[in-house]
């Protein structure tokens, strides 16, 4: 393997700018999860809705069955 006869250097210098890459990595990451908790707060807010307009629905369709129960007279 040596008989190549090429040397080669190891630069084992670390730079800051060389960091940025694992910040910016770090930073997606931290971005993608916000956006992911801010997606699923939204989706709970319209689920809540969503869910109180039926249990609205379904009150009113009572109301409806009651108010017909008290128009008969047996």
């Amino acid at each position: 393997m040596s008989g190549s006869g090429q040397d080669f250097e190891l630069d084992d210098s670390f730079t800051e700018e060389e960091a940025p890459f694992e910040d910016e990595a770090a930073s997606k990451a931290a971005s993608a999860k916000d956006s992911l908790l801010k997606r699923r707060l939204i989706d709970d807010l319209l689920a809540e809705r969503r869910l109180q307009r039926e249990l609205k629905e379904l009150d009113s369709d009572f109301d409806d069955i009651d108010d017909f129960g008290d128009d008969e007279d047996f």
